[in-house]
């Protein structure tokens, strides 16, 4: 039996290999330009800027505009939108290279989203910029409702020691630095690539609502009165949505602390956004560009709960208008980006 079955398998074997060498020789005889459309990979989209919003209060057309909408209708109306694993929302491209997406709220929502999409195949960043966008608030003595500022600076809030003000002397700060995060809690942006959004954009017409100008009229500031401008200066990054004059010096004081600017917007997301950026392909190209839509104190008539929580009618209103600025001043910067991208493909020109 044995030896039966030893040549019928040896037969079985001649015929498989004859079955495989056939096979190999079909496969080798077929033309290249049959076989390219199942080994062809699709190339990464090339991310010439990429704007980040963090959160749209509807839909990205049609309704009430959020922080991406207008983005959205400038750039990406005709787009596909692009699934990535791991971002809160999909990312959108156009042909030019400009790439969008809206990254979530807060410091862990919003840089876990733009490590998901910088880790992507789909796309490549090697030569990207950045414009990190959104709302944010202004202490009244150096800012205004509906003004937009680019960061000089961004500094962490968050990262330190604090007690309460009751357990320390009086007066005295109570905030201390933690040591061995030095790299984490401070970004100081590109002053040239600072010097070209100002140059670009610093002379933009911004939009103002007589809601917003009455609102201004409560606070005594020179700067809180101002009509909606372009400006710069020191970013804080906070997960606390902070109030409160206390607060706000406090803000200022970690700013100086640091050997920032001046604190001018306080914001929750682009200190840690820029932190993931800056381990993938570093911060030259990065860019914080928020409007102010609040005080980070009430004024001297009122406290800081009823700022906090303002009766029907009572609130700042312009919020309408700066997310409009915002993309009125940002689109200026990436178009220009865009458009001369020869020359700012290497790294930023020289102002």
């Amino acid at each position: 039996m044995f030896p039966r079955w030893s040549s019928f398998g040896t037969r079985l074997l001649a015929l498989c290999g004859v079955a495989l060498l056939a096979t190999a020789c079909a496969s080798t005889s077929t033309s290249p330009a049959t076989t390219a459309p199942a080994t062809a990979a699709v190339a990464p989209v090339k991310v010439k800027v990429f704007v980040a919003a963090m959160f749209e209060i509807g839909k990205n057309t049609g309704d009430r505009a959020g922080e991406f909408q207008h983005w959205y209708e400038r750039y990406w109306m005709n787009t596909k939108p692009m699934a990535v694993p791991g971002a809160l929302q999909p990312v959108y491209c156009n042909v030019d290279g400009v790439c969008g997406a809206v990254l979530g709220m807060g410091k862990v929502n919003s840089s876990s989203s733009m490590q998901a999409i910088l880790l992507n195949p789909q796309f490549d960043f090697s030569q990207a910029y950045y414009v990190i966008s959104g709302v944010a608030g202004t202490p009244p003595s150096r800012g205004t409702i509906g003004e937009v500022s680019w960061a000089t600076w961004l500094v962490d809030y968050d990262l330190g020691h604090r007690w309460a003000p009751e357990e320390n002397k009086a007066g005295e700060p109570t905030f201390m630095p933690r040591k061995g995060y030095e790299e984490y809690r401070r970004f100081k942006i590109n002053p040239d690539l600072v010097s070209w959004a100002m140059k670009l954009s610093a002379d933009t017409p911004l939009k103002d609502s007589e809601s917003a100008r009455k609102y201004r009229l409560r606070y005594p500031d020179a700067a809180a009165r101002r009509a909606p401008f372009v400006g710069t200066g020191t970013h804080m990054t906070g997960d606390t949505f902070f109030h409160g004059p206390g607060m706000s010096k406090q803000a200022q004081y970690i700013a100086k602390l640091y050997g920032a600017d001046d604190y001018v917007i306080t914001e929750m997301e682009a200190a840690a956004i820029t932190l993931v950026i800056k381990r993938a392909h570093g911060t030259d190209r990065v860019m914080s560009l928020r409007g102010a839509v609040n005080f980070d104190q009430g004024s001297p008539k009122e406290t800081t709960l009823q700022h906090l929580d303002p009766a029907p009618g009572e609130t700042a209103g312009g919020f309408a208008e700066t997310v409009e600025n915002i993309e009125l001043v940002g689109s200026r910067v990436v178009d220009h980006i865009v458009a001369n991208w020869p020359q700012w493909q290497g790294g930023v020109p020289k102002p």
